[in-house]
């Protein structure tokens, strides 16, 4: 058994896709044989959560606890070093098929309330692979009885294909930037200073990011770019609910060298102590979100991930 489980490939045109059984991972993306991803070998875990799906939320929570209508929660201590829970539940457990096609695969799990969560949710996450790209959707839906609070992150590190990253130009639209202590939790958000303003474009050479931004996109959505020296660029997009994005900028990948992660997020760090952005998914009701990946040279690309 491989770490990430079983494989899914899809496949749509020029464009291909692996996704993984444990996490529901990105595991590879290319279109016309070109990276849009940082990929990791079958037999490798994912190195510093390349292509996780972050649920029920992303990001951290101080210590670990919070609050919810009154009652405390804890939850386990996932990053040691800092002291908080990282990155939501879901990601290292295998998730069941729902539906499979050639260019699409949809896959379930659940967030129960004995893992520390404020009552259950049913996930279920679909990737759809177009010619121009990915597309993906993120179902949340609460089968309890009480108001339960979600958020989504993805932590894909992007690649404008064989291009070295560190030599690439790394677009973000956002705004404001998040302040943050010693242990990586917000302590205010404000306007960007020119020196942390990615919105005209800065070499990922000459960045060193663990950061969090308030998006800013235009109206395609588009969270960030990735550019080439040669021009070719890979687009991150997002919709409306994701309203931060998350940019990391390691020296060195899990042995690959220099990589950069753009992460859409619904919501900052610790959102389930500060209430920013914090979804409450009613009883019964399904919460969805949906971002993607495109290959930023078709003119006309949209948020669909296909060519408008």
């Amino acid at each position: 058994m491989h770490p990430t489980g079983e494989q899914f490939d899809l496949v749509s045109g020029p464009t291909r896709a692996v996704v993984t059984e444990v996490g529901a991972g990105l595991r590879a993306l290319d279109v016309d044989g070109r990276a849009r991803v940082e990929t990791f070998d079958v037999s490798e875990a994912p190195p510093m959560g390349a292509g996780g799906v972050l649920v029920p939320w992303p990001n951290r929570i101080a210590g670990g606890a919070f609050s919810w209508r009154g009652r405390e929660y804890h939850l386990e201590v996932t990053e040691a070093a800092r002291g908080n829970a990282i990155h939501g539940l879901l990601r290292r457990r295998p998730w069941t098929v729902v539906e499979r096609a050639e260019d699409s695969v949809r896959l379930a799990a659940d967030v129960d309330a004995a893992s520390g969560w404020p009552g259950p949710l049913h996930v279920e996450t679909t990737y759809t692979v177009s010619p121009t790209g990915l597309a993906v959707t993120h179902a949340l839906t609460n089968t309890g009885d009480g108001d339960v609070p979600a958020g989504v992150g993805t932590h894909p590190y992007v690649r404008a294909g064989d291009a070295a990253p560190a030599d690439c130009t790394l677009t973000v639209a956002a705004d404001r930037v998040v302040d943050t202590d010693e242990h990586m939790i917000p302590t205010g958000v404000r306007a960007v200073t020119p020196d942390e303003d990615l919105r005209e474009g800065r070499r990922v050479g000459d960045l060193a990011l663990d950061t969090c931004f308030g998006a800013d996109p235009g109206a395609d959505g588009t969270l960030g770019v990735l550019t080439a020296p040669d021009g070719r660029a890979t687009a991150l997009w997002g919709d409306a609910s994701f309203r931060w994005v998350m940019v990391f900028t390691p020296d060195d990948l899990g042995g690959r060298g220099r990589a950069v992660a753009v992460e859409p997020m619904t919501c900052p760090a610790d959102a389930a102590n500060s209430g920013t952005d914090l979804h409450v998914v009613a009883p019964g009701e399904t919460w969805t979100v949906r971002w993607g990946i495109r290959d930023a040279e078709p003119a006309g690309a949209g948020p669909s991930g296909e060519a408008r």
